[in-house]
């Protein structure tokens, strides 16, 4: 799977719950950091998203993907349910080989 497919099959795990094919995205020392907290290692990161995140019901909605070679910016908001726009984001991810091992998001 190229990057960009990555990063789009990073969103669409996240939004169907699908959390073992999340992990089979992430490197074992995959690392998360954004505004409120950070995330060191692929199974801390996994574990909030699948029992701890507070909104679920949620989808990204991407706009633009910037593919460069030092990783991947992506830009788009997270909509509730119920169609309403929650906030933006800016996730820029790294990658080594087919996985990805940083992940900074800016909200």
């Amino acid at each position: 799977m190229d990057r960009t497919a990555c990063v789009r099959e990073y969103y669409r795990c996240l939004d169907a719950d699908d959390y073992e094919t999340l992990r089979s995205l992430l490197a074992p020392d995959f690392v998360q950091r954004r505004p409120d907290r950070e995330f060191t290692g692929r199974d801390a990161f996994v574990s909030f998203m699948e029992s701890e995140r507070p909104v679920t019901d949620t989808t990204h909605e991407l706009t633009t993907l910037c593919d460069a070679p030092m990783g991947i910016a992506a830009y788009g908001h997270v909509v509730a349910a119920d169609g309403e726009s929650l906030f933006e984001f800016i996730d820029v991810f790294r990658f080594d080989g087919d996985q990805i091992t940083e992940l900074e998001t800016y909200a």
